[in-house]
């Protein structure tokens, strides 16, 4: 080992003003985007963030992540927070620490590609918003996804940080796709790009100790930018993989406040920091001032968000991960939909089909997009095959990463299964081998037409470019064309409290009194509806008071009748409407359909939560499509009165955020349409009717 690497150990002092070491490690925060992300399914609210701000720019962080990834779908789809103006809010606290965000390269923060002149305008906006650092990813690590966005980086005079997904074929790092040569390569790829420093994106925590060393050493031998390295936590690895990569000559480490740590999220900062105390590599960081963070963020804030946290696993570890290798975040969307429609005792179903499929799909790493691509690609697998047909309902994302809509795959995708999603797809059956946004017509105008006297400037008109259905839904509530849903509200503090003292009565069967005839005395006001709780796996019947405002508990009762679904929480309850699915889908890293094995965080229910499904009049003069699964109607192909043959794509749902088209079994004539575009709708709902 050189010089280079060895880690010296001076004297040891504990207070912030001890000398600086000679080479300290770099340490970027992912509390206020990662941290929440992989806990507790984005949900963290702007608000829950200032009270912390100011305190975390004292720390002397390199950087902050506060953005990108899943918060800008989050904010606007279930928080009613516009995502813009978080950058623009904590920009005010951070004064010394430049802000960072996660960038899908051309899919920007959304699960496509977009075209050119919407990816320009949007990394613009976001820096002339505030963005300093762009951490920038492709799934496929096709660099040629980077191309505008760095342009448009480099010309906002911002910092460019090229990543390389990490990902393995192998028990360990080689084999004939992933190995250190690939990653050195990609490396150099990113340098002659103009990277301002290179991250190793290790996002299921595959990355081992001794792998780390190896390669962080080769890239520092190869590549002159500082090297970043990025490890979830959730195989149990990350943090001796981070003192290897220490040691190896690693610039800059992601970590977590311990509150937002550990699990699948990252690595607490404090256990480095003191580790590193008094060596040549010392952070510098002052761990009192760490402490006051935590304690903050223990007392204040958490407790509103601990009936999202799954803690009903023993271990905070998934060593699966190690077989399965699918990113954390991955598994609990999964769980999500395959609760929903009532299969969740076929999860070991998924584990197994999961590496056929992402070798099917030409071993591509699993991340934002590709790991709902590859996840809810394998969930219609194990639900709609049979032994006569594979791949019976092949996503929309399945035909455009086949077309070549995403870039190339690091192997030959399955030409049998590219023929069949191929088949009649609307831009032709032979794949592309350009830059796949050459292939993609200019979007802005169209966005700016769609949301003319509705969105008030560029920002709002984005909103809309990215996610046309939730956006434009997010901006009647902006701009109150329609009253915001009280599930969209944040809660307080009080009403955590509350609802945490009767979770606790009700466990301990100290909240309902009974007649002597076993009945239950409870008086409601009328203006209550009633939710479906479940406490350790018991149902509980939650009445809650509709004033207006914040919804606010009224009563909790064991509930009545059978129930059917897994616990969702053994913490505090996670209020869910009985004509609701379970869980509604949560946005990932990550994101929707990425994977750690432990049950799904429970999410809030979207906005306009779906009524049980009601067939048309004249349901029973046709042959319906029903829902599949539960999901988001994106559109309809066809209209009342139009002819359809078998075969022909009649309505587009989105499940987990991949887009499913429904075909038609029959020929005949649309007779009937039930639902709009942008209703939420359960599995088995009548969607339309063909005669």
């Amino acid at each position: 080992m050189t010089d280079h690497h060895e880690i010296k150990l001076t004297e040891v002092k504990y207070g912030k003003d001890r000398p600086a070491a000679k080479n300290p490690v770099k340490i970027m925060d992912l509390s206020l985007r990662d941290g929440h992300q992989s806990l507790f399914a984005t949900r963290g609210r702007t608000e829950d963030m200032i009270p912390v701000a100011e305190m975390m720019d004292e720390i002397g962080y390199w950087g902050v992540e506060v953005w990108g990834g899943a918060t800008f779908d989050t904010m606007h789809r279930f928080l009613n927070e516009d995502p813009w103006e978080r950058i623009r809010v904590l920009k005010r606290y951070f004064k010394k620490t430049p802000l960072s965000m996660l960038l899908r390269g051309q899919n920007l923060v959304g699960y496509r590609q977009y075209a050119d002149d919407v990816a320009k305008a949007f990394v613009e906006r976001s820096a002339e918003n505030g963005m300093d650092i762009f951490r920038t990813f492709d799934a496929l690590n096709d660099f040629r996804n980077f191309e505008i966005v760095v342009d448009v980086i480099k010309k906002c005079k911002k910092h460019f940080q090229g990543c390389v997904c990490y990902s393995m074929t192998e028990p360990r790092m080689g084999g004939d796709v992933y190995s250190l040569e690939y990653f050195v390569d990609k490396a150099k790829q990113l340098e002659a790009m103009g990277a301002d420093t290179i991250c190793i994106k290790d996002m299921a925590g595959l990355l081992s100790p001794y792998d780390a060393f190896r390669l962080i050493s080769a890239l520092k031998e190869n590549v002159s930018p500082p090297i970043h390295l990025h490890s979830h936590f959730t195989s149990g690895m990350a943090p001796m993989t981070h003192l290897k990569a220490v040691e190896a000559g690693v610039d800059i480490l992601d970590t977590c406040l311990s509150p937002y740590a550990y699990r699948t999220s990252h690595p607490a900062v404090e256990p480095m920091v003191m580790s590193l105390l008094g060596t040549n590599r010392d952070t510098g960081f002052d761990i009192k001032s760490l402490a006051a963070i935590n304690s903050k963020l223990e007392k204040e804030i958490l407790p509103k968000y601990k009936h999202l946290l799954n803690d009903s696993r023993v271990s905070v570890i998934d060593i699966n991960v190690l077989l399965h290798q699918t990113p954390g975040g991955m598994l609990s969307n999964l769980a999500n939909q395959l609760r929903e429609m009532d299969a969740l005792d076929r999860i070991d179903e998924v584990y197994t089909m999961l590496p056929k499929v992402r070798k099917d799909l030409g071993q591509v790493p699993l991340v934002t997009p590709t790991s709902q691509i590859v996840g809810i690609q394998t969930v219609n697998n194990v639900l709609f095959d049979d032994e006569k047909e594979s791949y019976k309902m092949i996503t929309s994302q399945v035909k455009d990463l086949c077309f070549g809509l995403y870039g190339k795959t690091p192997v030959p995708i399955n030409p049998e299964l590219k023929k069949k999603a191929l088949k009649g797809y609307p831009r032709g059956e032979e794949p592309i081998t350009c830059r796949p946004a050459e292939m993609l017509e200019p979007e802005l105008k169209k966005a700016e037409e769609a949301v003319k006297g509705l969105a008030v400037d560029i920002d709002d008109v984005l909103v809309y470019a990215l996610y046309p259905v939730t956006g434009k839904k997010f901006l009647e509530y902006k701009y109150g064309r329609e009253a915001v849903p009280d599930t969209l509200k944040p809660r307080t503090l009080e009403q955590a409290k509350k609802e945490a003292e009767l979770v606790r009565k009700a466990r301990a069967g100290k909240l309902v009194e009974k007649d002597e005839a076993g009945n239950k005395e409870v008086e409601l006001p009328e203006n209550v509806a009633k939710f479906s709780v479940f406490v350790d796996g018991e149902p509980f019947e939650v009445a809650v008071e509709n004033t207006g405002a914040i919804p606010m508990v009224h009563s909790v009762a064991p509930a009545p009748g059978p129930f059917s679904g897994a616990p969702v929480s053994s913490i505090a309850p996670t209020f869910v409407p009985p004509t609701a699915p379970i869980s509604a889908p949560a946005p990932s890293t990550p994101s929707p359909v990425q994977t750690h094995a432990a049950p799904a965080p429970p999410t809030p229910p979207p906005a306009n939560v779906p009524t049980p499904g009601k067939a048309p009049e004249t349901a029973g003069e046709g042959t319906p499509i029903k829902a599949p699964m539960p999901g988001i109607i994106i559109k309809y192909e066809k209209n009342v009165g139009d002819t359809v043959n078998i075969g022909d794509p009649v309505v587009v749902l989105e499940a987990m955020k991949m887009e499913n088209s429904l075909v038609s079994a029959v020929d005949g004539v649309l007779k009937s349409i039930a639902f709009a575009s942008g209703d939420s709708v359960a599995k088995n709902d009548v969607l339309c009717v063909i005669g």
